[in-house]
């Protein structure tokens, strides 16, 4: 087998794993058995899985080496670049085709939709993510990855419109505010609960009061017709006129 056969053979074995068990789930050494070659040889050619995913869905570059790009300029604008690098990945037309030829060789949309989710999140997002050192940073992960991909999947392969026709621009700034919203560590995923109800002074209700605020038995507070043992108030007759 020479060189370009290896290579294209190993491609194929990849692109097959990749759609049918996602990128967390692919391994290269699984790759490697299914092309009939050894862990090494595809080492050789590609020095990660993240490569390899890259070259095998054909991405017009390998997005993990553009993390230092996206991060370099800080917090600012951040939103703004991850959601274009994101669009570019499928706005390349050989990488575009690859995905809708496994739609139309009946592969699953949820399959294929997954694993290019994965592959951002696991390469781009959760880097980004520890960077900015964000609270609740699985979550906000796990929100932007899925966000993006079904945002460039709407706009290249499903094709909806108005997503697919609008100018790139204006798609991104209605997507890169809820992801900067995101990435912003300052900014809670869900809001803060109202504080409790304030205390009285002291930091604790004072005693005995009732719930109109008034203590039993002071003033304005109503008379009990009975007293506290429980038994009925004996009342002693008037006398009689004249007596």
């Amino acid at each position: 087998m020479g060189t370009d056969d290896v290579r294209d053979a190993v491609l194929d074995a990849a692109r097959a794993a990749f759609h049918a068990r996602g990128y967390v789930r692919t391994s290269v050494k699984g790759v490697a058995a299914a092309a009939g070659v050894a862990p090494e040889v595809v080492n050789r050619y590609w020095n990660s899985k993240e490569a390899l995913f890259a070259s095998a869905m054909k991405l017009p570059f390998d997005p993990a080496s553009a993390v230092p790009e996206l991060v370099a300029p800080g917090l600012d604008g951040m939103g703004e670049r991850l959601t274009r690098a994101t669009l570019e990945l499928l706005a390349d037309d050989e990488t575009r085709d690859d995905f809708i030829a496994l739609f139309q060789a009946g592969a699953s949309a949820t399959k294929v939709a997954r694993g290019m989710e994965d592959f951002i999140e696991r390469t781009i997002v959760d880097r980004l993510v520890r960077v900015v050192r964000v609270p609740d940073a699985r979550l906000r992960v796990n929100l932007i990855a899925s966000y993006l991909v079904g945002v460039a999947a709407t706009r290249y392969v499903v094709r909806l419109e108005p997503v697919a026709s609008m100018p790139e621009d204006d798609l991104v700034k209605l997507v890169a505010p809820t992801i900067q919203n995101w990435l912003d560590p300052t900014r809670p995923l869900l809001p803060v609960k109202p504080a409790a109800a304030a205390k009285t002074s002291g930091g604790k209700a004072s005693a005995g009061k009732t719930s109109a605020g008034r203590t039993p038995g002071g003033k304005g507070a109503k008379a009990s017709s009975r007293p506290e043992s429980g038994k009925p108030a004996t009342t002693k007759p008037k006398p009689a006129a004249g007596e």
